[in-house]
C-alpha cells in the first residue's frame, strides 16, 4: 500500500512540474498604449511570424475575414468617440478584423471581443464600423506581424498593419479640439461646488484652517440647488469643531432631512448621533 502511495505521489509531483514549465509562444502577445491628442488608444494582439510561408493569398486567403493576428481576438480600445472614414465609432473596446484583397482591404471593428479567432457565427449587427483602405507594397519584407499607431497629430493618427510585403493603414480622428476647449472653459469658469467641497473636506480632515474650511463649504452649498446631505454633514462637523454647537445642530437637521429623503441610513444615523451629542449641556 505504501509503495502505491509513493508511486502516486511521484506521478502527481511530475505532473505538477510539467504543468509549471513555460515555453515561448509561437505568436507572442503585444500591447500598444498611445495617447493621440487627449484620447487614449490601446491595442492588444498576438504576433505570428511568416517562417518561410507565403502569407497573403496563401496562409491568409484574399477576400476572407481574417482575425488580424493570432490566438484570441486582437482588440482596439478608444477612450473617446473617434471618426473613421467619416463615420463615428463610439468609445469602447472592439475586436479588429480585416478582409485583405489585392486592390483593397476592409478594416472591421467588431463589437464582441471574446472570440478565439473568427466568430463562430458572423453577425453583421455586431459590426460597429467598416472602412475600406488601399494597401501598399513594402520594399522590405516584414517577418513578424505588426500593428502600430503612427502619423501622430493632435487631431488624428493612423492605425497601421504590416506583414510580409503588405501595409494597410486606417486614419482615425480624435476629439482633441472639443475636449481641450471644454477643459479650458471649465478652468476659466472657476472652481465648481465639488472643488470647494473637496477643499473644505481636506482642511477639516487634516486639521488645517477650519475657518477657511467653513468658507469653502458655504461656497459649495451656495453653488448647489439641492443642498446635498453630505455637504451639510461636513458643514455641521466644521461648525461643531469651531464651537458653534447651535449652528451645527441646525445644519445637521438639514442634512438629516435630506438623508432621510435619499434613504441613506448611514447619514441618518450619523446626523442623529451628532445632534444627540451636541445637544448635551
Amino acid at each position: 500500500m505504501k509503495k502505491i502511495i509513493i508511486v502516486f505521489a511521484i506521478i502527481i509531483a511530475n505532473f505538477t512540474i510539467e504543468a509549471q514549465v513555460k515555453t515561448p509562444q509561437s505568436s507572442p502577445k503585444s500591447t500598444i498604449m498611445q495617447a493621440v491628442g487627449l484620447t487614449d488608444v490601446e491595442i492588444n494582439y498576438s504576433r505570428p511570424s511568416a517562417r518561410g510561408r507565403a502569407v497573403f493569398g496563401n496562409l491568409i486567403p484574399f477576400g476572407k475575414v481574417w482575425r488580424t493576428g493570432a490566438n484570441e481576438n486582437t482588440t482596439v480600445s478608444f477612450s473617446d468617440d473617434v471618426v473613421i472614414d467619416g463615420k463615428t465609432l463610439k468609445k469602447g473596446t472592439y475586436s479588429l478584423f480585416t478582409v485583405p484583397k489585392i486592390e483593397s482591404w476592409e478594416i472591421i471593428f467588431y463589437k464582441t471581443t471574446d472570440n478565439w479567432g473568427n466568430p463562430e457565427e458572423w453577425k453583421e449587427d455586431n459590426v460597429a464600423l467598416r472602412a475600406t483602405v488601399k494597401p501598399e507594397t513594402l520594399n522590405k519584407s516584414v517577418e513578424t506581424f505588426t500593428i502600430g499607431i503612427s502619423g501622430l497629430d493632435n487631431n488624428f493618427a493612423f492605425l497601421e498593419i504590416y506583414w510580409e510585403n503588405s501595409y494597410a493603414a486606417v486614419k482615425f480622428e480624435v476629439p482633441t479640439q472639443q475636449k481641450a476647449t471644454a477643459n479650458i472653459e471649465k478652468a476659466l469658469s472657476g472652481p465648481t461646488s465639488a472643488d470647494y467641497f473637496s477643499a473644505a473636506q481636506f482642511l477639516f480632515q487634516s486639521n488645517g484652517d477650519t475657518a477657511k474650511a467653513l468658507v469653502y463649504v458655504n461656497k459649495a452649498l451656495d453653488m448647489t440647488k439641492d443642498k446635498p446631505f453630505w455637504y451639510n454633514r461636513l458643514k455641521s462637523l466644521i461648525q461643531a469643531k469651531l464651537g458653534d454647537k447651535k449652528g451645527a445642530i441646525e445644519t445637521a437637521k438639514a442634512s438629516l432631512a435630506a438623508a432621510e429623503i435619499a434613504k441613506n441610513q448611514d447619514y441618518v444615523k450619523m446626523n442623529k448621533d451628532s445632534i444627540a451629542e451636541w445637544s448635551k449641556n
